[in-house]
């Protein structure tokens, strides 16, 4: 087994979320009355990177209900309604928590969900776990080969735009038009640059298909039932591509936690080309957002970031012989 690398902030524990008090207090009677009960008690999501309310709340009479709330005029009141309704459209064989209801009030959109009891995975991942997560995600990612028409209509787009406007950044860095970032040095960028920038430029054109995608497969997106199964949650970034790039995206922790990555792809029809070039397009979205100024949705935002596009690049380096 190689060393194992870990974030300097567990996964479980990166949100800074608004506690219930700090929510208007008509909203507060509003989720309450919908509920149907007094609440009782509420305990905040500890995962995630938005500022945004998230927590699972326990009524008077016993029920529980994971609430997230954002003001209308946060862009994360779209991405919780976004959230909404692609979670209603999942096939049924996709373990994701469903939307209960949904509401606007007090200036605020809230987004009722199933509740998980669970966790966050742990780091390093425990092989149970893990497998866990992978059956899940195998199984979403067989029902969701043939996306539904009410799926679609919430205009996914597709994997190869999102990689050529959005993860495209050594082919920028190499064209003298963005310096490289101060979060790449110590890695192996600096000097296979050219390397990273044709892998990253060949990933489009491998990663292309019309599967739906979770889109944004990380630990904080996973949560472990009590009975030791997973959850996919938070499906706010769909996309239509080739699922194996969800699967290399979870893998990135994998590897951090000294187990042999490249073996959990198998069966997945990953070119070996679009694995390296994931993890290079990956490792330099991952590193040029980690060298930006303080973020404004988590003070562990940039920390994740530089941990993610570290294990990426020391990933990709590992497979290459770099």
């Amino acid at each position: 087994m190689r060393s194992i690398s870990l974030p300097d902030v567990p996964y479980g524990a990166t949100a800074v979320r608004p506690g219930w008090p700090d929510l208007p207090e008509s909203l507060r009677r509003a989720v309450a009355a919908r509920l149907g009960a007094p609440v009782s008690d509420v305990r905040s999501a500890g995962g995630g990177f938005t500022r945004a309310f998230a927590a699972l709340i326990t009524t008077a009479d016993g029920p529980a209900a994971f609430v997230k709330a954002a003001p209308l005029k946060d862009p994360t009141s779209e991405w919780y309604a976004r959230e909404a309704y692609i979670t209603s459209h999942l096939p049924a064989e996709v373990a994701a928590p469903r939307p209960l209801w949904t509401m606007v009030d007090s200036d605020y959109f809230v987004v009722c969900l199933e509740p998980v009891d669970g966790h966050v995975p742990a780091l390093p991942w425990s092989p149970p776990e893990l497998d866990a997560a992978l059956t899940a995600w195998r199984t979403a990612a067989d029902a969701l080969a043939t996306p539904s028409r009410e799926l679609l209509e919430a205009g996914v787009p597709h994997l190869p735009e999102i990689l050529r406007g959005e993860m495209s950044w050594w082919s920028r860095i190499a064209a003298g038009r963005e310096p490289m970032p101060r979060t790449a040095h110590g890695t192996v960028a600096p000097t296979r640059l050219a390397h990273l920038t044709r892998l990253e430029q060949q990933l489009p054109g491998l990663a292309g298909g019309d599967a739906l995608m979770h889109g944004d497969l990380r630990i904080d997106n996973l949560m472990i039932d009590r009975s030791g199964h997973a959850r996919l949650c938070d499906w706010t970034w769909p996309a239509r591509g080739a699922a194996w790039f969800d699967t290399v995206t979870l893998l990135v922790t994998v590897f951090a936690s000294g187990l042999d990555a490249d073996s959990y792809l198998d069966g997945w029809n990953a070119p070996t080309e679009g694995v390296d070039g994931a993890l290079a397009a990956l490792a330099g979205y991952w590193l040029v957002r980690a060298d930006d100024g303080p973020s404004s949705a988590s003070p562990h935002s940039r920390q994740h970031q530089r941990f993610s596009g570290e294990q990426a690049l020391a990933w990709l380096a590992a497979r290459r012989g770099w």
